[in-house]
């Protein structure tokens, strides 16, 4: 395999899902699972094509109480083209099913420079003689609308007929994840079906409750053989345009299927129906449109990509691919936000998490524009983030943890644990760090581009009415005398309550205290740097009375943080918790990352032990450089020097099952510069997260789009110690051994190719001469001023 290349040989069923995830193909309106086009949803095989923001709302039964669940819907299957064979006179064979064949020379092949997967294989058929085929894949990253089929037959030694079935099956149902099986996931009904022309068919259908529309057209056209019958059929639910086709020996039959898709959600249309078929009418052949295609493709990697050398560059490569198919330049025209696992797969439903805090750090340095559209997504939901709080008794903004649509909390309130069966309450919705995560990457979207009309208006609304959460659900305690933040949940989401406790959630979690103190002090600078017409403006916009600043302030310096036996406590607690026998568990159970299920099967709770999923403490050394996290930690009245953060680091790697995939991230990033020896596993876990399926079978869910997205962050700025600050670029490289050669150019506030290669222990920085203005460095030991066309080479110090 090439390094632009992945390959997977050989039929496996038992791996067809997470091939299938880890080959899907998109352009950030809509992806396509990869698939057999001749198989419809199965035990093996799913092909499921999501649109980015379709949800559908369902009602169901779980556990005795109806529950109510918005899902990302599973639309038509429009991949659909089976085969058979007949030779001269003969009878028809048996449909083609890889399952069912003898293969040879069977392969996917999924380049990622042009955005296409290619299989191939040969088959005998019993009853006419031996068939290649050849099919080529796109979902245009060009047209956004567009997704093509292209198909070679070849007969070897025969002569005959080919039959071909070309359908869009809208039977189908959200089935991609088992423990979701008891659930009601039907979510598409008033199909209508059609044709255009003698090459064209259409389906047409309505989600159940969210009422939007959805129009495919195909268009299904031969060359190399005129074929013997065409015709349109339609059952319940598929319309199917069939061919037969004359075949010979050495003369390809090449069948070239093309979709037209359009929602009504989209812009610039009368009705989907008629803009998805006027547009597949006008649509260009295969090879016109796989070469406009590859052209989007070729532009997107300049702006976009990461070089590193041999095999951790290649899984970096397929990151970088999985995340703009996810989140491209047409982003910035929808209303989405960011997908935990990506437009892949129906696992957490599709919902928009905190997992945005991993991407957009990087998203801010190549697609700025991408990042400003996924911020907006959570703008325009600010008022329902309001009306929660108050309907929480709580003032300003309360983002849910799990959103979707409309911005409501779509946390399910129960969750089924497939080792017991049992369906149990989800207290994950107290997660109200996300408010932080949101401020944080308004920030960081600011900083690093400059936009400072955004931050102005609705950056600074949200900062505004987040940190006035904060500061509501911050309450003075006497005893202590700090303030205290009680009955959340932490990252790291294992520890939902006390054991034995009535009532879930967690007092004084570090996380959130220190990132809440963060949000009010940023927020305070802020208005402190408004002119006072806008800072009046934005007080009367959101009925904010002025007077309470001075409150703010006061809780800024000095909410809790909780210390035990010179560690910082993840919460208040929890230096009380049990030990765990983490030995006597690996050795019964190997993989425990789930702990928390195997811990409920056997009749107890992750809640009793010192034991995280993930990490929560540590997380602050991923948001923060050790400077700032210093800094934060003194104007809170509290010292954290070099040691007490190293043994905290220890103190928690010891006690942490990593059952997330972006655990190892956050370990890694954190470990690069506190135990060097030991990051590059924890870095390497999260590189092989998805290919490797660690995880046991998620992946075939849907890939994990944070940690894809944290894993090229961790080189752009985690090992370079880049932060945009202060008007400036900040660097301060970490030397890795086992990374020690990468290179990037990022946009840094309108400067285009700034460019950072890292090579023999030395830095090097270019600015482009294209440029107008000049950069600002602040290196460990010095800040200098770069001039277009100006190389900067930093010595990298001896750690």
């Amino acid at each position: 395999m090439s390094e632009w290349t992945w390959e997977y040989e050989g039929y496996d069923p038992d791996a067809e899902r997470l091939r299938e995830s880890l080959c899907t193909l998109g352009n950030g309106y809509f992806a396509t699972r990869g698939a057999v086009p001749e198989c419809r949803a199965g035990l093996v095989h799913y092909p499921g094509t999501y649109v980015a923001g379709c949800y559908n709302r369902l009602e169901s039964t779980v556990a005795g109480r109806q529950v109510v669940n918005e899902d990302l819907v599973n639309l038509p299957n429009w991949l659909l083209l089976r085969f058979r064979c007949r030779s001269a006179h003969g009878p028809w064979g048996q449909w083609f099913s890889p399952g069912a064949c003898s293969l040879h020379h069977y392969r996917h092949s999924l380049d990622l420079r042009r955005g296409t997967l290619t299989r191939s294989f040969r088959y005998r058929d019993d009853d006419a003689g031996v068939l290649c085929v050849e099919q080529v894949r796109l979902v245009h990253m060009g047209d956004p609308h567009l997704g093509a089929l292209r198909t070679v037959f070849t007969a070897e030694d025969w002569a005959g007929e080919i039959e071909i079935e070309a359908a869009v099956d809208g039977g189908v149902i959200n089935s991609n994840v088992h423990r979701y099986r008891s659930l009601n996931r039907s979510h598409l009904a008033h199909m209508q079906f059609g044709a255009q022309k003698p090459d064209v068919v259409w389906l047409y259908c309505r989600t159940t409750t969210s009422d939007i529309a959805i129009a495919m057209a195909a268009r299904t056209v031969v060359t190399g053989q005129p074929p013997v019958s065409s015709e349109v059929r339609s059952t319940r639910h598929r319309v199917v345009h069939h061919l037969v086709i004359p075949i010979a020996p050495g003369r390809p039959v090449d069948v070239e299927k093309t979709l037209a898709l359009h929602t009504s959600r989209d812009t610039a249309i009368s009705n989907p129906l008629s803009a998805a078929v006027d547009q597949i009418c006008a649509a260009a052949d295969f090879s016109t449109l796989l070469h406009s295609h590859v052209a989007a493709w070729e532009q997107l990697w300049r702006r976009a990509e990461v070089q590193v050398p041999g095999q951790a560059g290649r899984v970096l490569r397929l990151h970088l691919f999985h995340v703009l198919q996810t989140l491209s330049p047409h982003t910035a025209d929808l209303d989405v936000g960011v997908p935990a696992r990506g437009l892949h797969g129906e696992a957490y439903r599709g919902h928009v998490f905190w997992d945005e805090l991993f991407v957009l750090p990087y998203l801010n340095l190549h697609l700025p524009e991408v990042s400003r559209a996924l911020l907006d997504y959570r703008y325009r939901r600010l008022p329902q983030a309001c009306r929660a709080a108050t309907a929480a008794g709580r003032a300003g903004a309360m983002y849910p943890w799990q959103s979707g649509s409309d911005g409501r909390e779509e946390t399910p309130e129960w969750h089924l644990n497939p080792r017991s069966g049992r369906w149990l309450p989800d207290h994950s919705r107290l997660q109200h760090h996300v408010g932080s995560a949101i401020a944080y990457n308004v920030w960081q979207y600011c900083e690093a581009t400059g936009d400072t009309e955004f931050l102005h208006t609705k950056g600074a609304e949200m900062l505004l009415q987040i940190a006035r959460f904060w500061a509501d659900i911050s309450v003075f305690d006497p005893d202590y005398g700090r303030y205290r933040i009680r009955g959340v949940v932490g990252p790291d989401e294992y520890h939902d309550g006390y054991p034995d406790a009535a009532r879930p959630g967690l007092d004084d979690n570090t996380y959130t205290n220190v990132t809440a103190a963060w949000v009010l002090n940023r927020t305070l600078d802020l208005l402190r740097r408004l002119p006072a017409w806008r800072r009046e403006e934005l007080f009367e916009r959101v009925q904010l009375d002025g007077d309470q600043l001075p409150k703010w302030e006061e809780i800024s310096r000095r909410l809790r943080v909780p210390y035990h036996q010179g560690v910082i406590s993840q919460f208040e607690g929890y230096d009380e918790l049990a030990e765990l026998d983490w030995d006597a568990y690996r050795g019964r159970y190997g993989d425990i990352r789930r702990l928390d299920r195997i811990l409920e099967a056997e009749g107890d709770t992750v809640n009793r032990y010192k034991a995280s999923k993930q990490a929560d403490v540590l997380m602050l050394g991923y948001l923060f450089s050790h400077t700032e996290l210093q800094q934060l930690f003194h104007r809170l009245g509290y010292s954290l020097d070099g040691e007490v953060w190293r043994k905290t680091v220890d103190y928690y790697l010891q006690r942490t099952s990593h059952g997330s995939t972006l655990s190892g991230l956050v370990h890694g990033w954190v470990l690069a510069r506190v135990k060097r020896a030991e990051a590059w596993t924890y870095c390497q876990e999260a590189l092989e997260a998805d290919i490797a399926d660690l995880q046991g079978g998620t992946t075939g869910e849907g890939i994990h789009l944070g940690a894809m997205a944290g894993t090229l962050d961790l080189v752009q700025r985690g090992l370079t110690g880049l932060e945009t600050r202060e008007d400036a670029l900040w660097l301060d490289p970490v030397p890795l051994p086992t990374l020690s050669e990468y290179g990037f150019s990022l946009r840094y506030r309108g400067h285009w190719g700034v460019g950072l290669w890292l090579q023999s222990g030395q830095l090097r920085i270019t600015v482009p001469d294209s440029e107008e203005s000049a950069i600002r460095l602040v290196l460990a030991d010095r800040a200098v001023t770069m001039a277009p066309g100006e190389t900067c080479t930093l010595v990298l110090p001896t750690r």
